[in-house]
């Protein structure tokens, strides 16, 4: 179903109470612990969010997604739950939350939660009991618990590598003292993996759905959406066999991996589908699914989540015919599902696009936290920074200012296709990767279980600037708890509001713009001839030109009412959109 009207002169009301909203919202992600800080103890929390509240309606954005915030030990950022039913005391309190959401709907603001069913945390009391439990008892079969090979179970039932490096099995102490079974984790030890074949955690989490739908949260972002439903049986198969398996560079394409996107999940989805249709209107939900693009679709479905993230032109260079096949072929698969598409460059698991933008042509492994590190996921395609972190950053091989002027550019198409647009905090200030952190000051754990290997993503955590001045440019009255770099002076919130042509500004105009011209979920290419141009209209007299050449170009007849840099004698220069209205 396509939005068959302009939102230009719609309500806040209005617009809350669509149920079609998703469709074509701009979503605005907030890491909670780096977006302010309200108290100056160094670390983002809710209070933070509530009191930026004006700046995000004055930004455009339709919806806040709100990362994890739930009380966790930052094994993994905030995604490892100990309690999926409370708020992190350091961030705050239920009361806090509810006075967030409260204003954010005031504000006309949509509130979409972070889900995070494939695990724990080793501290949830679910873990805990199943430590203190017998083998075979209730406790441990909501976990993934199996006894260990040799001759005293002193090997790990399988020899797979979990996500953030190491075995995917832990071997625990029984309550009695002696070495015991082992607990499956895809992602770090203090991550275990529910058991999703156990009707108890099935219950519990439709009651955590419920718990926060119930609390004005509009929809949810389903994190490691393809996990969760495994094929546990014995005997388990090694590496060596699965790789022997997989379908080349497209990987598992049937759905037969043992843990990754396997059909059995979506019986879990259409379960989850029932409780969010009993709501007026319908909570949303968007799978975060790093599969090969012929299994999305079921993820995207009406009878499912609805909508997944579709990371494509996240991983491709800054070139025209990447983005032009990208965009059609993810527009062919919306129409086909009956979902919309999502577009997205940058978010907190990835090197933020302004920089990838800046570095020569050519990446290596996705710094995201699931792709390419499953034979299930497919190797991306363009330069995702993680080697040129990993080589100290070399500021020789950075051009600054082509990364922000790309990343302007692309953005501003993006904010011109029909779909959802996910846009990450700090992007909109033209923030660029933060490369100035030592070892001693990073967080992130994929860091240190793969020195050498794996940088982390703490460079697009670093809190955000809020004014150019302070012991943390705004963020709070305090420091931050990632290091700030002295640049961030120049990039603030202050140093860019109301000043022509910033990024901050920029993105205001462009979103708020979007809001007054979107409308059906279509698009139509124009020939340029020219291989670096891509043109193409949208229903109501709308156009959009990116010119990925090295030359300016001459512009369709119109009115430019908005473009990522200014023009050259009317002409579009290099690395550069405009967005065109007819009649205007």
């Amino acid at each position: 179903m396509s939005t068959s009207a302009t939102h230009a002169h719609r309500t806040d009301a209005e617009r809350m109470a669509d149920p079609n909203w998703w469709r074509q919202a701009a979503v605005y992600q907030i890491y909670p612990r780096s977006f302010a800080d309200s108290n100056g103890d160094g670390i983002g929390d809710i209070k933070g969010i509530t009191a930026k509240v004006p700046y995000l309606k004055e930004l455009g954005i339709d919806a806040v997604w709100l990362s994890p915030f739930y009380p966790s030990a930052l094994a993994d950022g905030g995604y490892d739950v100990d309690d999926y039913r409370n708020v992190d005391p350091k961030l705050g309190t239920l009361e806090d939350f509810d006075e967030m959401a409260a204003a954010l709907h005031a504000a006309g603001i949509k509130l979409v939660a972070d889900i995070v069913p494939n695990h724990s945390s080793d501290r949830h009391e679910w873990f805990k009991e199943a430590l203190a439990s017998p083998k075979g008892s209730a406790a441990r079969e909501r976990y993934i618990f199996r006894d260990g090979r040799g001759k005293n179970g002193e090997l790990p039932p399988s020899d797979w590598d979990s996500v953030f490096g190491g075995p995917i099995w832990d071997r625990i102490t029984e309550p009695d003292g002696t070495p015991g079974q082992w607990y499956m984790h895809i992602f770090a030890k203090e991550q275990p993996d529910f058991n999703w074949d156990n009707p108890e955690v099935r219950e519990d989490f439709l009651k955590t759905l419920r718990f926060w739908s119930d609390r004005g949260v509009d929809g949810f972002r389903i994190d490691v959406a393809h996990g969760m439903a495994k094929d546990l049986s014995e005997p388990l198969p090694m590496k060596a066999e699965l790789e022997a398996r997989a379908h080349g560079t497209d990987g598992f394409v049937d759905g037969s991996h043992p843990f990754w996107d396997r059909d059995e999940v979506h019986e879990v989805y259409a379960e989850w589908r029932k409780l969010f249709n009993e709501y007026n209107p319908p909570r949303t939900a968007v799978a975060e699914a790093w599969v090969h693009e012929t299994r999305r679709a079921r993820y995207a479905s009406p009878e499912g989540l609805g909508q997944a993230f579709n990371f494509d032109l996240l991983q491709a260079d800054f070139e025209a015919k990447a983005f032009k096949k990208i965009i059609t072929d993810n527009l062919i698969a919306a129409k086909e599902t009956g979902a919309s598409s999502t577009w997205v460059f940058s978010n907190h698991d990835v090197v933020r696009h302004a920089t990838r933008y800046g570095l020569p042509k050519g990446g290596s492994v996705a710094q995201g936290t699931n792709a390419a590190q499953d034979v299930t996921s497919k190797e991306p395609k363009g330069q995702d920074g993680k080697g040129w972190l990993l080589a100290g950053a070399p500021a020789e091989e950075l051009d600054i200012e082509l990364g922000l002027r790309r990343a302007r550019a692309a953005s501003l198409l993006l904010l011109a296709l029909p779909g959802s647009a996910y846009l990450y905090q700090g992007e909109e200030l033209g923030l660029r990767e933060v490369t100035e952190i030592s070892d001693d000051e990073r967080q992130d754990p994929s860091f240190f279980r793969n020195k050498g290997v794996e940088i982390g993503r703490d460079g697009c955590r670093v809190p955000l600037p809020w004014t150019a001045e302070g012991s943390s440019f705004g963020f709070g009255d305090g420091p931050a708890h990632l290091p700030q770099p002295d640049w961030f002076q120049g990039y603030a919130v202050s140093a860019q509001d109301g000043v022509a042509g910033s990024t901050l500004e920029l993105y205001r105009k462009a979103l708020k713009l979007r809001r007054e011209l979107q409308a059906a979920e279509e698009l139509e290419w124009v020939k340029t001839g020219n291989p670096d141009v891509l043109h193409f209209n949208r229903p109501g007299g709308w156009a959009t030109v990116t010119n990925f050449g090295t030359e300016a170009v001459a512009l369709p007849e119109g009115s430019v009412v908005v473009s990522s840099g200014p023009l050259e004698d009317g002409k579009l220069p290099a690395n550069t959109t405009a967005w065109i209205v007819r009649g205007a």
